[in-house]
């Protein structure tokens, strides 16, 4: 069987992984172990918090509306519960934003639902 010299092969390989751990600290963006580590475990956190992402923003509109319907005198339960039965469909998100850059228009919502 013929030999096979892997140079090219993981040159290439070990290429990629430095590059992907460009930017990083002392050693874990120079020397190929540590780096393949770095870019290991940098990958399992960025799975991770590409889901708590969508709870944090959650959590961020909830408290926003929450201070923008304190101002209008009702509480957040409250006002998402009369949402529900005025049948009104718009989002935490749509609604945060309004509550943030159009407040009189966030109010009016609040007195159509009371």
């Amino acid at each position: 069987m013929a030999r096979v010299k892997r140079g090219t092969v993981q040159k290439r390989r070990h290429n990629k992984i430095l590059k992907a751990a460009k930017g990083y600290r002392g050693q874990r963006s120079t020397l190929f172990r540590q780096a393949k580590n770095a870019v290991a475990k940098a990958g399992m956190h960025a799975y991770r918090h590409r889901r708590t992402r969508k709870r944090d923003f959650r959590r961020l509109w909830i408290a926003r509306m929450n201070a923008a319907c304190r101002e209008n005198g009702i509480s957040y339960s409250r006002f998402i519960h009369a949402m529900h039965e005025k049948k009104i469909a718009l989002d935490r998100k749509v609604l945060a934003d309004i509550a943030v850059h159009e407040p009189k228009v966030f109010a009016e919502i609040v007195k159509a639902v009371q």
